[in-house]
């Protein structure tokens, strides 16, 4: 299953590999394109009302949605900056710091003490039986887990990969609170530094990316690779659409 998408996958990748490097327009359309998408896409999976015109509004022309709350307004304009950055981190290893930043642009808004910083308490999961590692663990944790982020495991694809690396992340999860919106834009970082599109999740798939997250709790990495494979299949094909009228 997972190498009959990876070879559909890799031939979209292929198509979209002849219009490389991509014009400058391009790219810059295809950033401000994806800015809202992901913002809108993974705030929606962690249960943020906003839509994703509403999303584009507060992002790009700085208002504000009536009935709609402060914080919510602060996840979307937080991981817009956080998506910002990820630009920076592509043609590079990723560091501790890096992770860090990404936190605290993402939730300093939100709570200023805890943003940036690794969790300080045990937490538990609403929804699962799964309990996530004492805090004392995290750092040691988080140093392997930036070690395989950094390396290159040849008996893997590359998105095979990212995909249990993703796992990695949210099985520590090591903040207090934004742990699902971090490990995505560093899931996102992944296929993008191999030349694939970001991961976007659409809402309607929701429930199936968390039975996905709970059954890779339990040492079952094969039910989030298919899902993951086949939400970056249908994203490499809009992608193509995209770029193939934006050169034309």
């Amino acid at each position: 299953m997972t190498k009959y998408i990876i070879q559909k996958t890799d031939s979209l990748k292929s198509s979209l590999d002849s219009h490389r490097p991509f014009p400058d327009h391009v790219v810059k359309q295809l950033r401000d394109y994806y800015r809202i998408g992901l913002t809108y896409t993974s705030n929606a999976i962690e249960g943020n009302t906003l839509t994703e015109s509403e999303t584009k509004v507060v992002i790009e022309d700085g208002l504000t949605i009536g009935g709609k709350s402060l914080r919510e307004h602060y996840e979307v304009l937080g991981h817009a900056k956080a998506y910002d950055y990820i630009y920076s981190l592509l043609d590079r290893e990723i560091t501790e710091e890096d992770v860090l930043l990404l936190h605290k642009l993402f939730f300093e808004q939100i709570d200023s003490e805890n943003a940036g910083r690794y969790r300080q308490r045990n937490v538990i999961i609403t929804g699962t039986d799964y309990l996530p590692p004492d805090y004392h663990e995290v750092p040691e944790l988080m140093k392997k887990c930036l070690e395989n982020l950094n390396g290159i495991d040849k008996d893997k694809h590359p998105l095979e990969l990212a995909s249990d690396l993703h796992a990695e992340f949210e099985a520590i999860h090591p903040f207090i609170d934004g742990n699902g919106r971090i490990g995505r834009l560093l899931l996102s970082i992944l296929t993008m530094k191999n030349g694939y599109c970001p991961v976007i999740i659409p809402p309607i798939r929701r429930a199936e990316y968390i039975t996905a997250m709970q059954k890779s709790n339990k040492g079952d990495l094969i039910t989030l690779r298919i899902f993951i494979l086949s939400v970056i299949y249908e994203e490499m094909k809009s992608l193509k659409k995209v770029v193939e009228s934006l050169v034309k």
